[in-house]
């Protein structure tokens, strides 16, 4: 069956990855000060629309916690994951926990593009999620590593799209009842 083109809210969850203090430093295909505002607008959209937030730290004794402004940003329900795989899905606690919310539109967001969210996203489209990641909301060290990472989801099925696009696609419609409260997130 081929995978859908266009987020369904009732079926999406958010999955950031790897936002931590010493990785965003080395990050060069982006500003870190844009990630860190693409990322806290698809935290703030989901919170919004009660969309589950999953968020990984790969070996925080190492590489530190998570960057203080998208840790602000995330619902207190959000579920937090510590890991030694590249692939969030290769970890065994974060697939019981994506398993356990039925949810099969998963946006991917984080550093770095062609390594951890790279990854994430093909194991996920492997087992027919249906994955989509907001290019302005990641990051590689590298441009060009970011770019051919880009290109190879592409052609694996995966939606990339930007984050207004896809904080429009969550909330789908100006008469939602929460749309004023979505459209101050879009002019933040």
């Amino acid at each position: 069956m081929p995978h859908v083109q266009q987020l369904d809210v009732s079926q999406a969850a958010l999955v950031v990855i790897d936002m931590q203090e010493k990785m965003l430093g080395a990050i060069g295909s982006d500003s870190p000060d844009n990630l860190r505002r693409h990322i806290t607008k698809l935290i703030r959209t989901a919170a919004l629309l009660n969309v589950p937030v999953l968020y990984s730290e790969q070996y925080p004794n190492g590489l530190g916690g998570t960057d203080g402004a998208i840790k602000d940003a995330l619902p207190d329900s959000a579920a937090y994951f510590e890991k030694t795989t590249m692939s969030c899905w290769r970890d065994a606690p974060f697939k019981a926990a994506l398993q356990a919310i039925n949810r099969e539109h998963i946006i991917l967001v984080g550093v770095e593009t062609h390594v951890c969210v790279l990854q994430t996203a093909l194991d996920m489209t492997k087992v027919d999620y249906d994955v989509f990641v907001s290019v302005d909301a990641c990051g590689s060290r590298f441009a060009n590593d970011k770019a051919v990472a880009i290109e190879r989801m592409q052609r694996a099925g995966i939606v990339v799209s930007t984050t207004e696009s896809l904080m429009f696609e969550m909330i789908g419609r100006c008469d939602h009842p929460q749309f004023k409260s979505f459209l101050e997130i879009v002019k933040s």
